[in-house]
C-alpha cells in the first residue's frame, strides 16, 4: 500500500525521530522523571519500549473535549486519553528514553468505531512506531486499556459482529516489541478496514500541518466535529464499561 503524505526528510533515519516538538515536550521535568522511572531497570531498548507501552496502555481510553492536541505532559497529568493523546505520550516517553519513535497515520474505515461513534466514513488511526533491532516496529494496541478491550470484545461476541468499538472480536492485543502488533487480525495490506497509509509524522500537529491534510481538511472543523460527538461517545463508553 503506497504512503500518501508523511513528513519531509529522510524518514528512515532513526536519529531524525528523537527530537522534541511542541506536543512532544521532552524537556518537561515530570515527563522526563516518568520516562526515567519506567525504564530505570531496562537492560535494552526493547525493554524500555515494553515498559513504556505497558504504562500507556493501562491508561483508560476516553475522549476529552479539546480544540487542539494535548501535549505529552498534559496527557500524563490527565491520566487518560484517546488514541492521539496516548500516541503523543508514548512517543514522547520513548524519545525521552532514547528510543527513536514516530507516529504513523492510517486512514481506517469508520465502521471500526461503530458502537462508540456510528456513521463515520473514515477515521485517522494512530500507530506508534519504535526503532528496535535496526527496524521500525509498530503497534496500535496501546490505544485501549485491558478492561475496555475485554468489554468491547464481549459486546462484539454478544452481537455477532466481527468488529466495532475500535477493535475486532478476535483481536490479540499484546505487543512484544519483536514484531508489529495490530488490533486487526489481518495484515494491513489485506485488511478491508485499512483505506490508506498516510505516512510517518512526529506527532498529530505534524500530521495536520502536512500539505496533504491542509489541502483536504480544516483543522478547526475537525476539532469542532469531534467535540460535538463527545457527549455521545462518553455515554457509549460508560455503557460499554458498565
Amino acid at each position: 500500500m503506497p504512503v500518501e503524505w508523511g513528513t519531509d526528510g529522510d524518514i528512515d533515519t532513526p536519529e531524525a525521530w528523537l527530537g522534541a516538538t511542541q506536543l512532544l515536550d521532552l524537556e518537561d521535568p515530570r515527563l522526563r522523571m516518568r520516562a526515567s522511572a519506567l525504564t530505570q531497570f531496562s537492560l535494552n531498548d526493547r525493554a524500555k519500549a515494553l515498559a513504556i507501552y505497558a504504562f500507556v496502555k493501562r491508561m483508560p481510553y476516553s475522549r476529552p473535549f479539546k480544540m487542539s492536541h494535548r501535549t505529552a505532559r498534559a496527557v500524563l497529568d490527565s491520566g487518560k486519553g484517546d488514541g492521539p493523546d496516548k500516541a503523543t505520550l508514548m512517543i514522547a516517553l520513548l524519545r525521552s528514553a532514547g528510543v527513536p519513535a514516530r507516529l504513523r497515520i492510517v486512514r481506517m474505515d469508520g465502521r471500526i468505531l461503530r458502537g462508540v461513534v456510528n456513521h463515520l466514513g473514515w477515521i485517522s488511526w494512530p500507530f506508534v512506531e519504535a526503532w528496535l533491532d535496526g527496524r521500525w516496529i509498530r503497534t496500535d494496541t496501546y490505544i485501549f486499556d485491558a478492561p475496555y478491550m475485554a468489554a468491547a470484545r464481549q459486546a462484539l461476541k454478544a452481537s455477532g459482529q466481527q468488529f466495532g468499538f475500535g477493535v475486532y472480536v478476535n483481536t490479540q492485543p499484546v505487543w512484544t516489541a519483536l514484531e508489529d502488533a495490530s488490533l486487526s487480525p489481518e495484515p494491513a495490506d489485506s485488511d478491508p478496514m485499512v483505506l490508506q497509509d498516510m505516512g510517518p509524522f512526529h506527532d498529530n500537529d505534524d500530521y495536520m500541518a502536512s500539505h496533504g491534510f491542509r489541502t483536504r481538511h480544516s483543522r478547526l472543523a475537525r476539532f469542532m466535529r469531534w467535540n460535538l460527538m463527545v457527549p455521545k461517545i462518553r455515554l457509549a463508553l460508560l455503557r460499554l464499561r458498565g
